[in-house]
């Protein structure tokens, strides 16, 4: 059974949280980085990064804290994927691994690792679903999810992209014009990243839901 469909409040669309411009403060095609580039994949030391996050990887999920957060980015309109396993050993032999539809891996199911294995914060696929399953009931922030991804995330730069004077960043389809780590996490948040040349649309808060 697919991972998507275990979890209570499975997302079913997606969100967006835009950054755009660039130094001359326009719309145009975003810089080319010495380095940083997409795409960025799922780091090797999760558990690392997720205590570097300042968060406390557990040998279970808890879900005293379950919420759900939706990020999308897109770099000159296309979509840049969102790795799923960031925050999880996907090595751990109690991480279970589920085939999705669309050909990629979900990961979860888990019942007790023998050491820890998951953060509170951490993605199970590639929807751009970013879960909260913790047993706080603080909720988390963007940039701790940046810090886990290994992928930097400032006012001025995503990843190696940066010369971002001028930055665009919509919050369920409303301009948000402060540091994007401090996004809080909170549920059914839609949040999406436009680097360079944006996408055509920018969703409302209605186009993010859970099933």
């Amino acid at each position: 059974m697919s991972l998507r469909l275990t979890c209570a409040s499975a997302i079913g669309a997606l969100g967006m949280l835009f950054v755009a411009g660039i130094a001359s403060g326009g719309s145009g095609p975003a810089p080319k980085p010495v380095h940083g580039a997409v795409p960025w994949r799922a780091p090797a030391n999760p558990l690392k990064l997720a205590v570097a996050a300042g968060l406390t990887p557990q040998r279970r999920e808890s879900f005293v804290n379950h919420v759900h957060a939706h990020l999308d980015i897109f770099v000159n309109g296309r979509a840049v994927r969102v790795p799923a396993g960031i925050g999880i050993n996907i090595h751990d032999p109690a991480v279970k691994v589920f085939a999705v539809p669309d050909g990629s891996k979900a990961y979860g199911g888990i019942r007790l690792c023998k050491a820890a294995c998951i953060s509170p914060l951490h993605t199970h696929d590639d929807s751009g679903v970013i879960h909260t399953e913790s047993s706080s009931t603080a909720f988390n922030r963007l940039g701790q999810f940046f810090i886990e991804w290994g992928v930097t995330l400032t006012p001025t730069c995503v990843g190696g992209y940066c010369r971002l004077a001028t930055t665009h960043v919509y919050v369920d389809g409303k301009p948000f014009s402060g540091d994007p780590r401090k996004i809080v996490l909170n549920d059914r948040k839609e949040i999406a990243i436009v680097i360079g040349t944006p996408p055509k649309k920018i969703p409302s808060k209605g186009d993010f839901s859970t099933a």
